[in-house]
């Protein structure tokens, strides 16, 4: 009996492929080696290179103590106003600071500024992953988007990105990661560079070395 339709043909190609599979035509086909060439500087310093190449804006820190200090210079220097921040571990560095914030849902239409952590920072591209753990809001609604993170939280590539945060959550991912690579800017419009354009015109990242002990803060 003749197929009466195209959607029984395509079913019964799916199932003879299924069925009847083919051998690998590219068998020795090397999966496994790095596709990019080594990186010629250490992740850090191949980090800070790349992501100011795309318009962040690179601060290292030796200790938390350093941390505290910087975010009250940087307050002080770029007159932030409304800074929200919602993650215990980064408030009590604000708090050491001096730094005024909010965290509660009716300042959130508020702010400009929003200070968060991450997941991995991507050393050869310059890039920063982040998940629903670190706030959905917090890196694309402000203007400024601060990000602290450690050293230790450098990985060389995407893929050891994608193999540390499944490592992290034990395969039970957060419900959205996302990479961001540089300010948000487009140029849709007759060419024209505009920053700030889907997200914060602004990123900064404060890279930490060690965590400093509540002495030192």
């Amino acid at each position: 009996m003749e197929e009466s339709t195209s959607r029984e043909k395509v079913l019964k190609k799916v199932r003879h492929a299924l069925i009847y599979k083919t051998d690998n035509p590219f068998p020795h086909v090397d999966f496994d080696s790095p596709v990019y060439k080594p990186m010629g500087d250490t992740p850090d310093v191949n980090f800070a290179q790349e992501f100011t190449k795309v318009g962040g804006v690179f601060i290292y820190c030796e200790n938390e103590a350093e941390v505290a200090a910087t975010l009250s210079a940087l307050n002080i220097e770029c007159n932030w106003q409304n800074i929200y921040c919602t993650e215990p571990e980064l408030q009590y560095l604000l708090t050491q600071a001096g730094v005024p914030f909010d965290s509660d849902e009716e300042s959130l239409q508020q702010l400009n500024v929003g200070i968060t952590s991450c997941e991995f920072l991507i050393s050869r591209l310059g890039s920063i992953m982040v998940s629903s753990k670190n706030s959905r809001r917090l890196n694309v609604y402000p203007e400024t988007h601060v990000v602290i993170a450690y050293v230790d939280q450098l990985v060389d590539d995407l893929k050891d990105a994608f193999i540390a945060v499944q490592k992290k959550y034990s395969g039970k991912l957060p419900s959205m990661l996302s990479v961001i690579t540089g300010p948000s800017r487009t140029a849709d419009i007759e060419k024209t560079l505009v920053m700030g354009a889907h997200g914060p015109r602004q990123l900064f990242v404060i890279l930490v070395e060690t965590p400093a002990s509540e002495d030192e803060i």
